[in-house]
């Protein structure tokens, strides 16, 4: 049933002061995690390959060794869905309005819903990152696992047992990720960490351990270790869609986090002849994914 006047009969009479529902966005917190990429297909794939091992000692008169298994090992799938939503107003609500200056029916903002939209699906990457996605494919664990594996072994990008942000378990992160990160082969690889990401509850904390100029929480003269030590994050953001109040991330200097953007956000409105409504609607077709599980560290302590 399309917007009438039954529904903003007050607006369609002299006499309000003021006319108010509209208020200001959070800004966009999803590009300060994701890069975008342009899609062209129904499906965009990224292909993850094993390169060369260690070379190896080779004896006098000796043969050398060949390593012939690079390859292709894991494949990143993203498939865009398609987002909408849309309105519809009768004639006369349009014409026996008397504020349209304050409340216009046909500007009504469209794209703050579809923001917030992507905002949280955005999020979910992360809110959901230790739960397996069967249709992201990949190495087949979660995003934030501990045995994401690798020719000959496993490596981790979340503790064995989850750990609330502290000062220790935010060094022993950024050091886990500069020692254990590895690529398809098994080499070191040159992974840091680079941003320290957190719902609302952990603003606090965050701020005394990114702010503090000697070791936080303590009377001891010395460094931040956090801020000052080479393998150590340097700023910090606040992302206002993850669900947990516990779980922190740190998202790393690898590329792994992507908008698969195949549809940017369009608008478009037209008379229906019959009833003279006006419909108007958006439309978008993206993905937010990851494709490749190095670009973060996770911590999600139940409580």
């Amino acid at each position: 049933m399309a917007v009438n006047t039954a529904q903003i009969k007050s607006l369609l009479l002299p006499g309000l002061y003021d006319v108010a529902g509209e208020y200001q966005q959070l800004p966009k917190e999803w590009s300060d995690l994701f890069t975008v990429h342009k899609a062209t297909l129904r499906v965009e794939s990224k292909a993850q390959m094993r390169i060369l091992g260690l070379a190896q000692l080779k004896t006098e008169g000796g043969a050398t060794a060949f390593d012939n298994n690079s390859g292709q090992r894991y494949i990143y799938n993203a498939q865009p869905f398609q987002v909408g939503l849309g309105y519809s107003i009768t004639r006369e609500s349009l014409d026996d309005n008397q504020y349209v200056k304050d409340f216009n029916l046909m500007k009504l903002p469209l794209a703050n819903s579809f923001n917030q939209f992507k905002e949280i699906q955005s999020a979910n990457v992360l809110n959901n990152c230790a739960t397996y996605d069967p249709t992201v494919g990949g190495d087949a664990v979660p995003l934030s696992s501990t045995a994401h594996p690798y020719d000959g072994g496993t490596w981790a990008n979340t503790f064995s047992v989850q750990l609330d942000l502290t000062e220790t378990a935010l060094i022993q992160a950024c050091q886990n990720i500069r020692a254990q990160f590895v690529d398809e082969a098994g080499l070191k690889i040159n992974a840091r960490a680079q941003k320290l990401v957190v719902p609302v509850q952990l603003t606090a904390v965050a701020e005394r351990l990114m702010k503090t100029e000697l070791q936080p929480d303590t009377a001891n003269n010395t460094v931040n270790a956090v801020l000052s030590m080479p393998a150590g994050i340097r700023e910090y953001t606040i992302n206002d869609y993850l669900t947990s109040p516990y779980a922190w991330f740190i998202k790393t200097n690898i590329d792994g986090l992507v908008m698969m953007e195949r549809i940017p956000f369009e608008t478009d409105m037209w008379v229906d002849n019959h009833t003279d409504n006006v419909l108007i609607k958006g439309y978008e077709r993206y993905i937010s994914t990851y494709n490749d599980p190095r670009c973060i560290w996770a911590s999600t302590p139940a409580s």
